[in-house]
Order: C-alpha cells, then structure tokens, then sequence
C-alpha cells in the first residue's frame, strides 16, 4: 500500500510518501518534501498568512513529491492529512487540499490526530517502548502516557505553550524568526551569565508559562531591551516592574547595572525548562516508567535536552527525542 501524507498544522507544510508492504515488512519513505513559511522579524506567523502560504505551495509539493517517488496517481492506495490539533486555516487549507485529490482520483481519505502522529512517529524511530512523552510545541505542552488502550494527559499547560512563551519573548526583544524564533533565543541564552529570577508555577502535574512571559517581557521592557518603542509601549512599566527591576539591580549588579538580553534569554531558558523536567519527571514515577520521549519543536533545544539527559540518567532510565514536523508521520 503506498499513502501520501499531508501535513500543515502550523507554519510547516510538508507532502510525504510512504510504501507500506503488503508483507508487514519495514515501511520505506518514498518522498519527504517541505516548505515553510518565515514571518519578518518581530512579527509571529499569523493563521491568514500561513494559510495562504499552504494553498500557495501544496499543489507543487505534491506534484514534486509525486516525481521524486517516481509513481503515479493510479499507484496511491490512501490520502492522508492531519485534522488537528492545530492551527485552525492553515489546517483547513490543507484538509480541502487532501479532500479535493480524494474527490479527483477517487482515494480513500484518513484523517490524522498531529500529536499520536508525532509520538507514534517517535517510537518507531526511536524503538522507545512505554515512554513518557514529553509534548512541546508553539501550541501544546502535555505530559503524555499510553494507559488502557489510548494515550492519556497526565500534565499539561494551564495558558499558553512553552514554545508560545519562547516566540512571543523572541517578539519582544525583536529576534529573528529564521531558522526559528526558539533558537535564535537558545543561541543567545548560551551567551547569558546571570539567572534573573522568575515566577516558577507548576502546580502539580500542571505547569503555567503566562506569568513567566509577562515578568520577562516587564523586566525587558524597564531594561529597554524590548525590541521597539511600540514594543515597550504595549508592555508598559507598571510598578510591580519597576520594582523587579530595582531588586534584579540589587541582585545580579554588573558592570552596567542591567542584565542584558543574554542573561533574560539564559534565565528564561532555565526557568521553563526546569519546571517542564519536574513535571516529567514526577510522571515518570506516577506510571513507573524509565523511558521520557521528547516531540516537538521545543524539543531541539539543546539545554532541554541536556536537562532532561541528566534527570533521566540519575533515574536509570532513557531519554529520546522525535521534534521534527513532517508528512511521514502523517502517512506513516
């Protein structure tokens, strides 16, 4: 059977083709094609445009994905696509792509959940067994486990996502969106020195990341760091952010006084990276695995990995990572 996957939850659009054998041998990829859309600087990438972006570049990534796996219409079995969770038009732009060939060439049509994608995609690739997935994207955060026949949230965001928190900071300080919001901060976190202090909210296996941004976003702002006047102006120097900015001078005194953008990318990083690894880590002993499964975009980060490296290590157990978006997953 060979099915064409296709994927747009968010700014990624992605086509893949994939030939399951009729044997039940190992599955082989076929074609993986993606194009992303990248908003300006300063700026997230909105539904509207992303949808946009989708409609203008799905039918060329099929046609392309099509020529790289050297088979034709009359080879596809199924059409599969991602149904969510997501953004709502980019989604849409995609399921009436996948809607519109299921009508054309007469093929069955599947619709995808995005997140089992992302962790089945994961355990395969990673021969993972019962993991604790660890779900970090711009739109989710979940602590994830497989219990009596399907997969169940243990803990989760009570606001906004852990990787909303990172772009709308890279927002704030007006960095760049290429190759990714997340890691433009990450690289420059690397460069910090100083942990300024910030709220640290889990309550239980719940964490919450809106009071986090808001402390970060007000000391940037009193530090005039923010990115633009505008920027500053939205913000606001309330006095609760005057007097964090009094105690950090008090606290971390460098030469000039003032932590700088580095040190609030470092401090930020630390912060809701932390609270992401206790939340884990307290599942991990809730259901009694030794196995943390990382998905998501999030997951690339680096120091994220070294964290979670180290909590796991300290428990006898494994740590491994599927971040990546793509249609394999999709029609996988």
């Amino acid at each position: 059977m060979i099915a064409i996957g296709l994927e747009g939850s968010a700014n990624k659009l992605g086509v893949g083709i994939i030939l399951h054998p009729d044997n039940g041998g190992e599955p082989r990829v076929l074609a993986n094609i993606r194009h992303t859309y990248v908003s300006p600087p300063g700026e997230g990438f909105l539904p509207k445009d992303t949808a946009k972006h989708h409609r203008k570049w799905v039918v060329s990534l099929v046609k392309a994905a099509l020529k790289e796996a050297e088979i034709g219409v009359s080879d596809v079995d199924c059409i599969c696509y991602t149904k969510g969770p997501g953004m709502g038009p980019p989604l849409q732009s995609v399921a009436l792509a996948a809607r519109t060939l299921s009508l054309l060439w007469g093929k069955q049509l599947v619709g995808v959940n995005h997140c089992v994608g992302h962790i089945e995609m994961g355990r395969y690739i990673t021969g993972a067994q019962n993991p604790i997935v660890l779900y970090v994207s711009g739109g989710n955060t979940q602590v994830i486990a497989y219990s009596s026949q399907r997969y169940r949230i243990f803990g989760e965001t009570l606001d906004i996502a852990v990787g909303n928190c990172l772009d709308r900071f890279a927002r704030t300080l007006h960095i760049s969106n290429d190759p990714a919001p997340g890691y433009n901060i990450e690289q420059l976190a690397k460069k910090g020195k100083r942990l300024v202090e910030l709220p640290y909210t889990v309550k239980g296996m719940d964490c919450s990341f809106s009071g986090i941004l808001a402390a970060i976003d007000a000391l940037a702002a009193a530090y005039g760091l923010s990115g633009d006047q505008q920027a500053k102006e939205n913000i606001g120097l309330t006095e609760d952010a005057l007097k964090l900015k009094v105690d950090s001078v008090d606290k971390y005194n460098n030469e000039d006084g003032i932590p700088t953008r580095e040190d609030l990318c470092f401090s930020l990083q630390e912060t809701v990276f932390s609270l992401l690894v206790e939340i884990t880590e307290r599942a991990m002993a809730h259901v009694g695995s030794r196995e943390v499964l990382i998905c998501r975009r999030v997951g690339m980060s680096e120091r994220l990995q070294e964290m979670m490296g180290i909590m796991t290590r300290d428990r006898g157990g494994t740590f491994l990572r599927q971040t990546s978006d793509s249609a394999l997953m999709t029609g996988s």
